[in-house]
């Protein structure tokens, strides 16, 4: 028999981490989780200024905090930051993540390793810090941000791929650890955004992107922000993909 979380052990005004929220997307999952109710620590890198403004916008109780997801030490201290500014983390969005795109033949091997530290250590780091806290209260909502690139093949992404599909399977496996104590692990794949994360790529490659998909439109992160609820009300929906996309993954 489960011992798992309910509706009854949910906190009231969950505290919510959402990492890289300086970023589109990052800004559109803070201002929904607020919007449901949330306390929301704003987590930056770099883009103080961009974090101020999330912050801005947020009518609960909020916070920001920095610090690089790469870096195990940072993590803790943040997490430490937020405990203190506005109580454990109950709700847990792993957003920071960096592409450094290159044919593998030809790409840096020290960009290559940073992608995956960042994208896919950065997320357990994150998560090894937040899951005790979750399974103790029984009830906690982890949601790894991943992308098409780990279902499909993408030319020139061998390193944001596989951590994205490690995510993925990240994602499944801490779901299978979890969920008979109320937290649940899920994933949530976004298509391709105007956003700074895909700055940079070519006329061609966008409109090859969008051509490719049954409906032929970037998703924009308001979009993909507004399944949040759907994460935090569903106690059963656990291990899953769920995707935003255009429909991308499926072509």
């Amino acid at each position: 028999m489960s011992d798992g979380g309910t509706a009854e052990t949910r906190p009231h005004s969950p505290i919510a981490l959402v990492t890289g929220a300086s970023g589109g997307l990052g800004q559109a999952l803070a201002v929904e989780l607020d919007a449901l109710g949330c306390r929301v620590a704003v987590h930056y890198n770099s883009a103080q200024a961009q974090a101020l403004a999330v912050q801005e916008k947020l009518h609960n109780d909020s916070m920001i905090v920095t610090g690089d997801v790469a870096s195990y030490e940072a993590v803790t201290s943040l997490f430490s930051e937020i405990t203190d500014g506005l109580g454990p983390v109950d709700v847990l969005v792993n957003n920071s993540a960096i592409r450094k795109d290159a044919l593998m033949a030809m790409q840096d091997p020290d960009e290559w390793s940073r992608v995956i530290t960042t994208n896919l250590i950065g997320s357990f780091h994150t998560a090894r810090i937040a899951v005790p806290g979750m399974l103790r209260r029984r009830w906690g909502r982890v949601v790894n941000i991943v992308s098409p690139s780990g279902l499909i093949a993408t030319s020139g992404q061998t390193a944001y791929s596989a951590s994205k599909a490690g995510l993925i399977g990240f994602t499944r496996t801490l779901a299978a650890e979890c969920g008979r104590r109320g937290v649940t692990v899920n994933a949530l794949s976004p298509g391709f955004m105007d956003t700074p994360m895909t700055e940079g790529l070519s006329d061609r490659v966008v409109s090859g992107l969008r051509e490719q998909a049954p409906v032929q439109r970037f998703v924009s992160p308001e979009e993909v922000a507004r399944s949040m609820d759907l994460f935090l009300s569903q106690d059963c929906m656990t291990g899953q993909v769920v995707s935003i996309d255009s429909g991308v993954s499926i072509t």
